[in-house]
């Protein structure tokens, strides 16, 4: 399958965007291994307005300067020290929003994705969570700023249109600091 266009990352409804991203296939080929998951939460982060987004007031940072890249570009970052997270580019060049991917459903490479997360068998934890999602995939800062038509990392349509009733709303996560901009329904789950 063909990665997705470069229009659908450029539009300006970034919320939009991280709802649509339900069902997508994340994919990665690094070191000779090609993973692929399904895409089953998102949460969206819009830019310079957002107190919950890195690029909040303007702010520029070497670490933040991707997400000021056209849309369409892996944003990723590390928290805490030890989880890398990755974040889809929206929008044109200069507005910076991003959606961060939080959570995904194997579709390929499962036996990579349990070596690379040392587990013994598929589970919900596998890649439930942002940082359990970047490692099962191979997905480290090293992919920050690529494309995401590269040969690296990329999503793919499936054609899977989620029913209304099966994508849940809700607030963010981990973003206290954000004061009322954290309670915001940013944050898109499917369901079962």
């Amino acid at each position: 399958m063909a990665a997705l266009p470069k229009a659908f990352y450029a539009r300006p409804d970034v919320v939009a965007v991280s709802r649509e991203l339900l069902g997508k296939r994340l994919c990665t080929k690094l070191n000779g291994g090609v993973t692929k998951a399904i895409i089953t939460e998102t949460e969206a982060y819009a830019g310079i307005d957002d107190r919950a987004s890195h690029a909040y007031g303007g702010r520029r940072t070497a670490r933040t300067e991707p997400m000021y890249a056209d849309g369409g570009t892996a944003y990723v970052y590390l928290c805490y020290g030890i989880h890398h997270l990755f974040n889809v580019v929206t929008n044109v060049e200069g507005i910076p929003h991003a959606v961060l991917i939080r959570a995904a459903i194997p579709a390929e490479g499962e036996m990579l994705m349990l070596r690379r997360r040392q587990k013994k068998s598929v589970d919900k934890a596998l890649l439930g969570g942002p940082g359990s999602l970047s490692k099962a995939l191979g997905i480290t800062t090293r992919l920050t700023g690529e494309s995401l038509w590269s040969e690296r990392i990329w999503i793919e349509d499936t054609g899977i249109v989620p029913d209304v009733s099966k994508i849940k709303a809700g607030p963010r996560i981990g973003i206290d600091y954000a004061g009322e901009d954290a309670a915001r329904p940013y944050r898109f789950i499917l369901t079962q």
